[in-house]
């Protein structure tokens, strides 16, 4: 009867992970259910295949993450020409056109106003706020 449940389980929560990812949770523990189910007809006490799942489950999971590549932040490249879209007031956020998309943006020189529709240089990142120089003052 044991089997037949640990087999039950282990459907339910590979097709959970179907429906749901879960990067590999579901899929983990499913497949430890059915391995327990095949190990439920030697170890017969309820108790020690819950231990024997559990187990499983921690080292199929661990198996099963290593096999996802591991995602990173993009990065911005050294110095990068954006232009304002709106204006940059000092200390305050505004929005640049940088590589086709809309950022948030602050200028690096918290007493500096930048105008709308300004060459500005990205010079670093704080979270999802590029932090620009209007290239003018760079130039001269």
């Amino acid at each position: 009867m044991s089997t037949l449940f640990w087999i039950v389980i282990g459907v339910v929560l590979c097709v959970m992970e179907l429906v749901i990812p879960t990067a590999f949770l579901e899929s983990a523990l499913g497949v430890s259910a059915f391995l327990t189910g095949l190990l439920s007809l030697w170890v017969t006490d309820f108790g020690y295949q819950i231990a024997v799942w559990m187990g499983l489950s921690l080292a199929v999971f661990w198996a099963l993450k290593r096999l996802v590549p591991r995602k990173t932040a993009p990065t911005l490249r050294e110095s990068t020409n954006a232009r304002t879209l709106t204006s940059i007031p000092e200390g305050q956020p505004g929005r640049v056109m940088y590589e086709g998309s809309s950022w948030q943006a602050r200028c690096s020189d918290e007493g500096l106003e930048i105008a709308p529709d300004q060459a500005v240089l990205v010079v670093g990142r704080q979270g999802n706020t590029l932090i620009v120089l209007p290239e003018s003052t760079l130039l001269g």
